[in-house]
């Protein structure tokens, strides 16, 4: 993860760049704030709730505060996406 702006520079919205290789992922976990994503490259397959989502370039996601959801790595390129969260408080937790 690379933070792209920070608490130090806005008061509101953090914005992040997660990278991925090929295969690669995320658990299932839950966070306190919401998440609004936008898919710069690659494929995955990305678990919201109950749902599972085929995601690629250009595809965007909301995760709601609180929601498991997880992320695969498809294909044969790295997975890319920008995250904006809000600038409050957050724990993340790993879901079984």
């Amino acid at each position: 993860m690379q933070m792209l702006i920070g608490p130090d520079r806005a008061p509101h919205f953090l914005l992040r760049r997660f990278r991925f290789e090929p295969g690669g992922g995320m658990p299932k976990h839950t966070n306190q704030v919401e998440h609004e994503q936008f898919v710069l490259g690659g494929r995955a397959q990305v678990g919201v709730g109950e749902a599972v989502y085929e995601v690629q370039r250009g595809d965007i996601l909301f995760i709601p505060a609180g929601v498991p959801h997880w992320y695969q790595a498809q294909g044969e390129e790295p997975f890319e996406f920008l995250c904006i969260v809000p600038n409050l408080p957050d724990r993340m937790d790993l879901v079984p």
